[in-house]
């Protein structure tokens, strides 16, 4: 008995894991938005959602 035949078993899992293709993964962005249904606190919202943003993309430029 060889080295390698022990060693087939515990590698037999890996090929059958399932593989998600590029284009059915998302980015967590899953969000429909329509603004003539929006009102006051989802355009505030909205606003303070930006601005999170700038500051987060500021200071990883920094």
């Amino acid at each position: 008995m060889g080295r390698a035949q022990g060693h087939k078993t515990r590698d037999k899992n890996k090929a059958s894991l399932p593989q998600v293709p590029k284009n059915m993964k998302s980015d967590g962005n899953d969000v429909e938005y329509s603004a003539e249904f929006a009102d006051h606190a989802d355009l505030e919202a909205m606003a303070r959602a930006n601005a999170a943003n700038q500051r987060v993309t500021n200071k990883r430029r920094k």
